[in-house]
């Protein structure tokens, strides 16, 4: 049962959320919720999966609606051409990449020093990517080559 303190709502202000359109709503909910140790708050219409101080909702694609005339939404069908990521912060991108890689994540590299920070992605279920990252040089004011 969801509490209203576990769902994207609040107060006052504005929260960010990530919305995905999914192939598959349970595949994708079971991803987050044990690659990253999210919560799922919903199981559906949409998924909610709350991820530390953040929330990645799911539900599958689909035609227009009233409030979005003339959008359909569909998940990535090409792997190799994206516009935009998940970007994740990690206090120990060592750790995470071993415990998430024993849970099944595949990786496109292990973590790779790139001066401003040690970082690597992987893909979900359905292909989105997602960078996770661990600050290191960026702490002492050293950034990546341009």
């Amino acid at each position: 049962m969801t509490t209203p303190g576990n769902l994207p709502t609040p107060e006052q202000g504005l929260v960010l959320t990530h919305f995905l359109t999914v192939r598959d709503v349970v595949r994708s909910r079971r991803f987050y919720a044990d690659i990253f140790g999210g919560e799922v708050v919903l199981e559906e219409n949409p998924a909610i999966v709350r991820v530390a101080n953040s929330w990645i909702i799911m539900n599958p694609g689909g035609g227009p609606t009233p409030d979005k005339p003339e959008v359909t939404l569909v998940p990535p069908e090409n792997g190799a051409t994206v516009s935009s990521f998940l970007n994740v912060r990690v206090a120990d991108i060592g750790a995470f990449y071993a415990d998430a890689k024993a849970k099944g994540a595949e990786f496109l590299t292990e973590p790779l020093d790139r001066k401003a920070e040690l970082r690597c992605y992987l893909r979900d279920p359905d292909g989105y990517l997602i960078e996770v990252g661990q600050a290191t040089g960026m702490l002492q004011g050293v950034f990546a080559d341009r």
